[in-house]
C-alpha cells in the first residue's frame, strides 16, 4: 500500500536523524575513531537524502493512488481492512518461514569500536576507514607521495632530491621550484609529465575526499575550476603567459622568437634589461649573458632541434595547401595542451593550500622516521595498537555503564561520580597534556626543551615553548604576517630573528647592496672611442647622443 511505504519512509527518516545525534553527541579521541564517525554519518545524510526523495516522489502521486486509499480508508469498515492485512502478513510469513524479521531499531544502532583482545594480538574489527588509508597516511593524518615522488623523479630534465625535499616543493612548479629550473616549457607538455601531474592532482582530490567527508567537496572543485578559468582568460597565471615585454636590450631575442614554432610565446621576463632566448626557452639576466651563451653546446642543439619542428611543421602547411589554416588550427591545439597541464597545476596548488597542515605535518613525520631505528619504529607500532585496545575498551566500558545507569538510576548516578572522579588529572608540574588529556611523561618534557620560552617580538611579543615549537613558527602566518606589517616581502631571508630593529636593520642593508649590484651592473661593460679613450657603456652611449664620440 502506497501509505504504508510513505509511513515507513517517515519512521526511517527520523531513526536516520536519531542515528546522526547519536553519533555526533559522542566525541571519539582517537583520530580513526573520529574520522570513521564521519565516515558514518556522511553515509546516513545520503541514505536519508536518498528516502527523502523517495517520499516526495510518493507525496506526488501521478495517479491518485494516495487519494484512493485515504478515501478507502474512510468509507470501508476498519476491522475488515485490519484483518485483510493481517491475513496478508500471516501468509507472507508463511510462504517464507526462514525469513528474517526486520527489527528497524537495530538498524542504525551505534556500535562503539571493540577491544582488539576480543579479536586477537594485532587483529581489530574492521571500520570503514580502515581499508581507506595506507599505513604512511596514519589515518589521514599524512601524505603519501612515494609514488608520485618516484615519477618525478624519472621525468626529463629534473634535478635529482630527496623525498624529504620533495614534500616541500611537489606543489611549486613555476621558478619558484629549484628542481624544475632546468626543464623548458615543452617538457611540461610531454605525456610524462601530464601523467605526473594528474596522478598528484587526483590523489589529492581523494584524499581530500576521504578525510573531509562531511564537506560539500564538489562545490570546493567547482570554485577552483571557475577560478583557473577566469585567470586562464585573462592570462594571468605566471608559468602560462603567452605574451611579454621583452624590454629594449632583447634585440637578438626579438629575433630569435620571432619565428615562431613551438616555442614561440613568450612569457613575462623579471625585469627590463632580462632576455630571453625562444631556442632553449630560458631567461637571462643581460644582454652580454645571452650573447655568451649563443654558442654553448646546449644553445646550438636547441636551436637545431627548433629548426627541424618548424621545418616539419611548414613541411606540413604546404602539403595540406592550407598552411595558415593548418598553423593556426596547430596553434590551438599546443594551447589547449598547456591549458590542460595548467589546470592540473593549479588545481594542486589550491588543494596543498588547503591542506597546508598535513603537508607540514607529513614533512615533519617523515624527517622524525628517518632519524629512528627499527626497533623505536616497532615500539611505534605497538604503541599505536595499544592506544587503540584502550580506546576501544574504554568505548565499550563507557556503553555499558550507560546502559545499567538508565536501569538503576542510583547506580548510574555513583559511578557518574566515580568517573568524575577519574576525570580529575593530577598535574602539579603543569606538563602539557597528551592526545588522551593525560600529561606527557617529565622526560620527554625536557628531551624537547618544551620548559624553554623563545620570544618573538615580530609576533607580538609571542612566547614559544620549546625549540621545536619556536624554529617552526617562523614559516607560520603570524611571523610572516608581522614582517609583512614591516614591509620585508621575503621572509627566507629573516630565519632566527626575533628583533624588529634587527629586522629593520637587515632589511635596509639587502636594499642598498641590491641597488649597489644594480648600479655596478650597469658599469661592468666598457666601451672604448675612436681615440682609445675608455669609459663605462652608459657613460659612452650618452655622449654619442650628444655627438661627441
Amino acid at each position: 500500500m502506497l501509505l504504508e511505504e510513505i509511513r515507513y519512509i517517515l519512521e526511517d527518516l527520523e531513526r536516520l536523524e536519531q542515528a546522526v545525534v547519536d553519533r555526533l553527541v559522542d566525541e571519539p579521541t582517537q583520530v580513526r575513531d573520529r574520522l570513521n564517525r564521519e565516515h558514518e554519518v556522511a553515509q546516513l545524510l545520503d541514505h536519508m537524502q536518498a528516502q527523502s526523495g523517495e517520499a516526495l516522489r510518493l507525496y506526488g502521486d501521478a495517479h491518485d493512488m494516495r487519494a484512493d486509499e485515504v478515501s478507502l480508508l474512510g468509507d470501508g469498515d476498519p476491522l475488515q481492512l485490519f484483518y485483510r492485512n493481517l491475513d496478508d502478513t500471516l501468509a507472507y510469513h508463511q510462504r517464507y518461514p526462514t525469513d528474517q524479521l526486520d527489527k528497524p531499531e537495530l538498524r542504525y544502532r551505534h556500535r562503539p569500536p571493540q577491544p582488539l583482545g576480543e579479536y586477537g594480538y594485532g587483529e581489530f574489527q574492521p571500520t570503514l576507514v580502515d581499508t581507506m588509508f595506507s599505513g604512511e597516511e596514519g589515518f589521514g593524518r599524512y601524505f603519501d607521495l612515494n609514488a608520485n615522488y618516484e615519477a618525478f623523479v624519472n621525468l626529463p630534465n629534473v634535478k635529482r632530491l630527496t623525498y624529504l625535499q620533495y614534500l616541500e616543493v611537489f606543489d611549486q612548479f613555476g621558478e619558484s621550484n629549484p628542481f624544475l629550473a632546468s626543464q623548458k616549457r615543452s617538457d611540461k607538455l610531454t605525456d610524462d609529465y601530464f601523467q605526473y601531474v594528474g596522478g598528484l592532482a587526483d590523489y589529492l582530490q581523494g584524499f581530500m575526499r576521504k578525510t573531509r567527508p562531511l564537506e560539500n567537496l564538489d562545490r570546493v572543485f567547482a570554485g577552483f575550476d571557475d577560478d583557473f578559468e577566469a585567470l586562464w582568460s585573462r592570462d594571468e597565471l605566471p608559468s602560462w603567459k603567452t605574451a611579454g615585454s621583452l624590454g629594449a636590450a632583447g634585440g637578438e631575442s626579438a629575433g630569435s622568437t620571432a619565428d615562431g614554432g613551438a616555442g614561440g610565446s613568450t612569457p613575462q621576463l623579471s625585469s627590463p634589461e632580462a632576455v630571453w632566448c625562444a631556442d632553449c626557452e630560458k631567461e637571462f639576466k643581460n644582454q652580454n649573458v645571452y650573447k655568451g651563451h649563443l654558442t654553448g653546446r646546449k644553445h646550438v642543439r636547441a636551436a637545431e632541434q627548433r629548426a627541424q619542428a618548424q621545418s616539419a611543421a611548414s613541411h606540413d602547411g604546404s602539403n595540406g595547401n592550407a598552411s595558415g589554416v593548418g598553423g593556426a588550427a596547430a596553434a590551438a591545439a599546443h594551447r589547449l595542451k598547456e591549458k590542460a597541464v595548467a589546470a592540473r597545476e593549479y588545481r594542486v596548488q589550491r588543494l596543498v593550500a588547503a591542506m597546508s597542515t598535513e603537508k607540514d605535518d607529513t614533512r615533519v613525520n617523515v624527517e622524525r622516521r628517518q632519524g629512528m631505528t627499527e626497533r623505536e619504529r616497532r615500539q611505534e607500532l605497538d604503541n599505536l595498537y595499544a592506544m587503540l585496545q584502550e580506546s576501544a575498551a574504554a568505548a565499550q566500558a563507557m556503553d555499558v555503564d550507560g546502559g545499567g545507569g538508565r536501569a538503576d538510576g542510583q547506580g548510574g548516578e555513583a559511578e557518574g561520580d566515580n568517573d568524575d572522579d577519574d576525570d580529575k588529572v593530577y598535574n602539579p608540574l603543569k606538563l602539557p597534556l597528551a592526545w588522551d588529556g593525560k600529561p606527557i611523561p617529565f622526560w620527554l618534557y625536557r628531551l624537547h626543551g618544551l620548559g624553554v620560552e623563545f620570544d618573538c617580538e615580530i609576533c607580538g611579543q609571542y612566547t614559544y615553548m620549546g625549540r621545536r615549537a619556536f624554529e617552526k613558527h617562523f614559516n607560520e602566518s603570524r611571523h610572516i604576517h608581522g614582517l609583512r606589517c614591516l614591509g620585508i616581502n621575503n621572509p627566507g631571508l629573516f630565519r632566527d630573528i626575533t628583533k624588529i630593529e634587527e629586522a629593520l636593520r637587515l632589511w635596509d642593508k639587502l636594499e642598498k647592496e641590491k641597488k649597489r649590484n644594480k648600479q655596478d651592473e650597469s658599469s661592468v661593460v666598457q666601451m672604448e672611442d675612436a681615440e682609445g679613450h675608455v669609459m663605462p657603456e652608459k657613460v659612452y652611449y650618452d655622449l654619442q647622443k650628444q655627438g661627441l664620440v
